[in-house]
């Protein structure tokens, strides 16, 4: 720890774990006055090149003043910055700050001098990348706002650390240096840099333990069974393409194989390089095994072991020893308490799980937070009977139990790019930073397909989830989930449902749904079933229990060249008769039809046709040709499916396998689901733009918010402040005067004109007007005086009261505009009608701030109750577009000032013509840390 002397505290919130460009992680801290040692002795490593590029002259070795120099800051003027691998750096970052002469100087000088120095055996990892987000984060914090470096011109490398970081900056060349100055204030420019080295990093560092070299099963047992043993078995079975080690402290001297594997005491005792280390030792045990993989070289853990935050506070505070533990050697775990990971690819074929058997390969990618949903997610994948059959299998799969590390937004980064994964299943108990996962969700969404189920609804998370709190209700996130194009479910169920028809059927172009099929009562449950999820069904065609092969090929066929038809339904139920059509003639007839027709989707709903469902998922090399007879289930001459498929089983791309349905309701769900995530594609692909309004004082109301926060920390302003600050976006409250008697009730009146509302403002009467607190049309003076003493005879004395006096606004629709910043998902905006419709029903819609146009447009469309904004039933509509621009201006509000902590507009009546705000209120505080603007890091233990 720094010393007396020093001006500031060891500043401990500088501390980060970062994950470098290679997939590693390294610890980034302040480097203090013990790091003597550790400074000389990285020095030592660094090649003379380097020390030249860093001095500028040859410089073998540090001196007694250069290492006290660079060992002793102030944390202010002087801050030094090491990354650190196994406890020891790698590299170094340093600012001194200097004021216009060059010379160091203190604040308010808001300039400092910058140097990096890496290690060369590290060098191309992104280690100076990630110090420069760090520093430039650190330096901000202290009032400093421009960096100078200077670079010889032949150090390249660092040269473009400094260009490609994305910052504002200046470039000259004088005697033979490259001098570069940069602003750090961030620019759209740095950030989408920082969150491209981010994704590559985080991506390859789950690819890292998804892809292994080799791997090694810590613990596992002498004797059959015990998770350890079992673990190495299903890797081993698999047919895993690398090596494979067997460890087990307690194997007798000599016992060189265990199961056919190569078997060591220790992992030191395997020679060569081990990737990936799954460990299923006791907790106690635990710390001892990631010391030796941590000096070996291992680059990821999965720890099934379980005994950690999932039994309490203890088990809380061992989890985090073992992050720190493991981050220390730039290992990434999953886990603990993991149930593991699966990669089907033919090039890995790893089974690093608890599953005893491998998934069928396929382009699913698969995530659960929970081992016993990740066991039924890979059994319904698997079976191809039996309900929805399994018409694809599986690419990748991630239990992450308590996720102390690698997280879902980890895994995300990785399958946005995966070209083995088409479709994304993931079940999550908890979401650790929403605000990353829908940014990571939009970006992936908007490339393939991502479905989310979300357990522990109406609760706290699991007690293994350390996780940030929010105020915002379930249905609240999941609307924000929608809007970056996330797919919904309530049910695994529904998640594979869904999963199945998006993996190997096209997006529908539209709602519009031909159904056909044998059955005209099932035929009408379909319709039914479309109707209620929303989508515009044709009527079904009934092609009778007496309908052949060729039947149904021709009427799907006819169905999909229909232009007025997105997406077909057939129906099928078994038929009774010498001549019954056969499940493989019919599942042979269905898919010829669908594949003359690509880029319609095609779902199957089958009673009892078990034979149908498997013939549907079969491969078209394999299935029985149109016509064939179809033999019994159980005749030795029926197709069979083999219990552990070859990759060979996938179809070729372009292949689409129709998937099965047990029930019309299911295939129409997930068909509602596909129609509306085909919509959220267009649209995403032509986003709106967030609006400038020429009007707007950005700042006024910068100023006016300092002067209010000058007087406390959070507060809920005054009605004036209130229309002060709301009149610098364009936002017009109407006046409101206070009537503590008749008296003032009749001069206000007076001042304002009638006619006026009298209205009671006591908490428990505030905007309910249903209690009759209320009075509207108030024509003249004796009208307002009778309507005075009614309320007060009513509800009590003008105190208990507190009567205000409105002018009248045009009649219309009234509704209620809200936005709140909350700490997890970040600022939201929210509009609903007033009264019961958003109190009662939660009929509320909300999305992200910043609002663009098109999405006011379709937030004030999105309520069940938008058609009385639009002539329901003869009344006239309202104005639109002036909601949709109120709309707008109270999101940039937000947005341009974070302080800005609560808007609420209530009520707004919107009229035929404009819009009135008739009551307002706004709340200010110091806003909440944003961490997606910051540096990189990882979430701290």
């Amino acid at each position: 720890m720094q010393t007396s002397p020093d001006r500031h505290e060891y500043p401990a919130h500088w501390e980060a774990d970062v994950v470098l460009r290679d997939g590693g992680t390294a610890r980034v801290r302040p480097i203090t006055v013990d790091d003597a040692e550790r400074l000389v002795s990285f020095y030592e490593q660094v090649s003379d090149e380097s020390k030249y590029y860093r001095f500028f002259a040859p410089y073998p070795r540090l001196s007694a003043k250069d290492v006290h120099r660079f060992t002793h800051h102030d944390f202010v003027d002087r801050v030094g910055l090491a990354a650190t691998v196994g406890g020891e750096f790698i590299a170094t970052v340093r600012y001194d700050r200097i004021g216009p002469d060059g010379i160091p100087a203190s604040a308010p000088a808001d300039e400092a001098e910058v140097a990096f120095l890496v290690q060369d055996a590290h060098q191309g990892r992104g280690v100076a990348s990630a110090l420069l987000e760090h520093i430039a984060a650190v330096a901000r914090e202290r009032g400093i706002r421009r960096f100078a470096a200077e670079v010889l011109p032949a150090n390249t490398k660092m040269i473009k650390v400094f260009t490609d970081a994305g910052y504002t900056q200046k470039r000259s060349f004088e005697d033979g240096v490259v001098r570069l100055e940069f602003d750090l204030e961030p620019t759209d420019r740095s950030l989408a840099v920082q969150y491209a080295r981010e994704h590559r990093a985080e991506a390859r560092s789950v690819q890292r333990l998804l892809a292994p070299g080799s791997v090694a099963v810590i613990g596992a047992g002498r004797n059959p069974g015990g998770v350890g043993r079992s673990v190495l078995g299903n890797i081993r079975d698999a047919g895993f393409t690398g090596r494979l080690h067997a460890v087990n402290k307690a194997l007798p001297e000599g016992q060189r194989e265990l199961d056919g594997v190569p078997a060591h005491r220790s992992v030191r005792d395997i020679d060569g390089p081990v990737d990936l280390a799954v460990v299923a030792v006791p907790a106690e045990h635990v710390p001892e095994a990631v010391t030796e993989c941590g000096e070996h070289g291992v680059q990821g853990l999965v720890v099934i072991s379980a005994g950690y935050a999932d039994s309490g506070p203890e088990g809380r505070e061992r989890q985090r020893a073992l992050v720190r533990h493991a981050r220390s050697y730039g290992m990434r775990i999953i886990g603990p308490n993991a149930f593991g990971l699966i990669n089907t690819s033919p090039q890995v074929r790893l089974n690093a799980s608890l599953a005893p058997e491998m998934p069928r390969p396929g382009r699913i990618g698969l995530f659960a937070q929970s081992g016993a949903i990740g066991i039924a997610l890979l059994s319904r994948l698997h079976r191809r009977g039996g309900g929805v059959t399994g018409v694809t299998g599986v690419s990748t799969f991630v239990s992450s139990g308590n996720r102390a590390d690698v997280s879902g937004n980890d895994v995300l980064q990785y399958w946005h790019e995966d070209p083995d994964t088409d479709v994304v299943l993931m079940y999550l108990e908890s979401i650790g930073n929403p605000r990353k996962f829908a940014r990571l969700a939009r970006r992936t969404a908007a490339a393939k397909p991502l479905v989310v189920v979300q357990g522990a609804r109406h609760g706290a998370a699991p007690q293994g989830h350390a996780v940030r709190a929010t105020r915002l209700p379930h249905a609240t996130v999941s609307a924000l989930l929608r809007q970056a194009g996330v797919i919904r479910v309530d049910t695994i169920t529904d998640l594979v449902d869904a999963g199945l028809l998006l993996a190997r059927q096209p997006l529908p172009a539209g709602p519009r749904v031909a159904i056909l099929g044998n059955s005209e009562s099932l035929g009408l449950l379909t319709y039914d079933a479309c109707l209620a999820e929303g989508l515009r069904p044709h009527p079904p065609l009934d092609l009778t229990t007496a309908a052949s092969a060729a039947d149904f090929h021709a009427a799907l066929s006819r169905a999909l060249a229909d232009d007025s038809c997105d997406a077909v339904v057939v129906t099928a139920i078994p038929a009774v008769g010498e001549g019954s059509i056969g499940d493989a003639a019919l599942a042979e007839a269905l898919r010829s039809a669908a594949a003359a027709a690509p880029a319609k989707p095609v779902l199957v709903v089958h009673v009892e046709l078990g034979g149908l469902a498997e013939a549907l998922s079969a491969a078209a090399s394999t299935a029985p040709q149109a016509g064939t007879d179809n033999p019994p289930q159980n005749s030795p001459d029926a197709p069979q499916v083999p219990s552990h498929p070859t990759p060979a089983e996938e179809p070729p791309d372009g292949t689409h396998l129709i998937p099965a349905y047990p029930a019309a309701e299911r295939a129409v769900r997930a068909l509602a689901q596909a129609v509306t995530y085909a919509q959220w594609r267009r649209d995403a692909a032509e986003p709106g733009k967030v609006p400038e309004y020429e009007d707007i004082d950005v700042r006024g109301a910068a100023t006016l918010i300092d002067g209010l926060l000058a007087r406390g920390k959070g507060f809920t302003l005054g009605a004036d402040e209130t229309c002060d600050l709301l009149g610098h976006y364009g936002v017009h409250v109407h006046r409101t005067l206070p009537a503590p008697t008749p008296d003032a009730a009749a001069e206000a009146a007076r001042g304002l004109g009638y006619p006026v509302a009298l209205k009671a403002t006591a908490p428990h009467l505030r905007h309910r007007a249903d209690l009759g607190g209320v009075r509207l049309d108030l024509a003249d003076e004796d009208q307002l005086r009778r309507a005075y003493a009614e309320l007060t005879e009513l509800f009590g004395t003008p105190d208990e009261l507190r009567p205000v006096v409105q002018r009248m606004a045009p009649r219309g629709v009234d509704v209620v505009v809200r936005a709140v910043i909350d700490p997890a998902a970040g600022a939201v905006l929210s509009f609903g009608l007033a009264g019961a419709a958003s109190q009662l029903l939660g009929d509320t819609a909300h999305r992200l701030i910043p609002v663009t146009d098109k999405e006011a447009t379709s937030l004030v469309r999105s309520i069940r109750t938008a058609p009385l904004l639009f002539g329901w039933r003869g009344s006239a509509p309202a104005d639109t577009r002036a909601l949709e621009e109120l709309l707008l201006r109270v999101s940039r509000l937000v947005d341009d000032h974070p302080e800005v902590v609560a808007v609420t507009l209530e009520p707004v009546v919107v009229a035929s013509h404009g819009l009135s705000v008739l009551g307002a209120s706004v709340r200010l505080a110091p806003p909440p840390a944003r961490d997606d603007l910051g540096p990189r890091t990882l979430p701290a233990y």
